[in-house]
Parts: structure tokens; C-alpha cells; sequence
């Protein structure tokens, strides 16, 4: 996700709140939050779950949709890409 210029650093503060709960989670394997190295308005979590349902659970849990309240109007863009691992 990018954050407008003027709230990277609520954004930032924000999206640094939600790590630690979503750890707990049932169903996460990793929830890794990463800022460009050359753009600092730029986000990526990289994140594992056990299934497709546990996933859907964080999508609803209180603490995201807190923070999309809160972030929603502060972001330049958002994108989502589900991957599947490739087995070998």
C-alpha cells in the first residue's frame, strides 16, 4: 500500500499496531511488515496463513478494521495479491 506524503507517518504507526495482534491469530504463520528502501510511503506485509478461512478471519478482525478506519483516507493505493505457494 502507499500512504499520501503528508501520513506516511500515521500510517506507519498504524500499520505497526496491527503486527503483534495479528501474530496471535489463529491460522498465521508469519506476518512480516517491510517499507521500501526508496520509497517510504510504500507498505508490504508478507504474510502466510494456515488457510484460506484463517485469512478471511483477519480480514475481519477488529484490529484491521480499526486501523482501515483510521488509515482508509491516508493512502494513496492499496493493492492485494494472493499467492500459493508452489510445491516442489
Amino acid at each position: 500500500m502507499t500512504a499520501k506524503e503528508t501520513h506516511k507517518n500515521t500510517v506507519l504507526a498504524e500499520l505497526t499496531k496491527i503486527v503483534l495482534p495479528t501474530l496471535s491469530e489463529k491460522g498465521c504463520i508469519n506476518y512480516d511488515m517491510h517499507i521500501d528502501n526508496n520509497d517510504d510511503t510504500v507498505f508490504m506485509f508478507h504474510e502466510n496463513w494456515e488457510s484460506e478461512q484463517d485469512l478471511n478471519s483477519h480480514l475481519e478482525s477488529v484490529h484491521i478494521k480499526k486501523c482501515f478506519e483510521i488509515i482508509g483516507d491516508m493512502l494513496e493505493s492499496v493493492e492485494i495479491s494472493r499467492l500459493s505457494k508452489v510445491k516442489v
